[in-house]
């Protein structure tokens, strides 16, 4: 994580979590209402007076590290617990749990419950924090639809008028349904379409579409073949929606196809290489596909999957190390395309790549 923060903060403005959420809980009555959500969501009032009681700094880290449970009666001293509310063990894989969408934030609706303190904390980060002006959306406030799930990793922003949707255990149809319905339909964009890609239940490395399908170029794209190319069992669908209204919806091949028709004409880069289903089984598994775009073919991914490098390599990625970077080793203006790699073995057992690590809030336009 260290050095995905390190190369990030030498080519972009970057924010911690836990600084923005210090700052949110600065403000007693903000504080108070993120404590009195959190207490109400996890049914757990009794530790509300002893986080009321802490500075800012300290209620940041307890909020995201967990509440170590007080042996202060019978009931607490017997308990086989450690924490009296639990750490966000997932919490840095921050893209879950808000989605940047047009000129709003959209507020996930997490398939775990507990994740859901995640979102409140993002939510009150865009709406406390005085650092961003934005607006949110949160499905929470919208439908009472318990099977309403949303999560960040299934979205991609593919252009201004396209958006990609990962279908999977995460992000349910009626998830997406509430972004078309609540979201785009609102849209100032008169023409604007839906591309929702069908996921496996199984195994876990399927959670979310940026697992199989990630963007690495204005042509190029990198893909987890089996799913994405070849012929099975899972729909990819597309729906196009015009003047606020959804106008057709049909399936279409696959989503290089897909995009090709709506002018996005990408060649795909096979995690894993070409040559054995094995390997591109094992480098997906451990988030191969997953990488994150800084800008047109500049892109941060894990060093440990070598066959996806030598396919980026073949592509005529750069293949540069993330500490060369962050040591003033490398300018990365001495290359037009590239991909920075940063070592990976923990991280990948999470279950994310550097996309998932990552949550942005401004993008520049790309001329397609």
């Amino acid at each position: 994580m260290r050095k995905l923060s390190g190369v990030l903060s030498k080519i972009a403005k970057t924010y911690q979590v836990s600084d923005l959420l210090t700052q949110v809980v600065s403000n007693e009555k903000a504080k108070e209402h993120l404590i009195d959500q959190i207490c109400n969501l996890e049914n757990n009032y009794g530790i509300k007076d002893e986080l009321l009681m802490l500075d800012p700094k300290e209620l940041s880290r307890q909020l995201i590290e967990g509440v170590t449970l007080k042996r202060n009666n019978l009931t607490s001293f017997l308990s086989k617990e450690r924490f009296s509310s639990s750490p966000l063990f997932n919490f840095y894989f921050t893209r879950d749990a808000s989605i940047s969408i047009h000129n709003e934030v959209l507020i996930s609706k997490m398939a775990s419950q507990v994740r859901q303190r995640e979102t409140l904390i993002m939510e009150s980060i865009f709406n406390l924090s005085g650092t961003f002006k934005t607006v949110t959306v949160n499905p929470l406030k919208f439908t009472e639809n318990d099977n309403v799930t949303i999560e960040g990793g299934d979205i991609l922003i593919a252009r201004e008028d396209i958006l990609l949707v990962g279908s999977s255990l995460r992000t349910s149809t009626q998830g997406i349904d509430f972004i078309i319905n609540r979201m785009l339909t609102k849209s100032e964009i008169k023409k604007q379409y839906i591309l929702v890609q069908e996921l496996p239940e199984a195994p876990e490395s399927f959670i979310h579409l940026d697992m199989v399908f990630t963007f690495l170029d204005v042509d190029k794209c990198m893909i987890f073949e089996p799913v994405i190319l070849q012929p099975n069992k899972y729909q990819t669908v597309q729906i196009t929606i015009e003047n606020g209204k959804v106008q057709n919806i049909k399936n279409v091949e696959n989503l290089i196809v897909a995009l090709k028709d709506l002018g996005m004409d990408l060649k795909p880069i096979y995690c894993g290489g070409r040559k054995d289903q094995w390997t591109q089984e094992r480098e997906q598994w451990h988030s191969g596909a997953n990488f994150f775009a800084i800008g047109p073919g500049k892109v941060i991914g894990y060093a440990r999957n070598i066959y996806t490098m030598e396919e980026m390599s073949l592509n005529g990625f750069e293949i540069i190390r993330a500490k060369d970077v962050i040591n003033n080793r490398i300018d990365l203006k001495d290359f037009k395309k590239f991909v920075i790699t940063i070592d990976g073995s923990e991280l990948p057992r999470g279950g994310g790549g550097a996309r998932c690590m990552t949550m942005p809030v401004k993008r520049k336009n790309i001329a397609w």
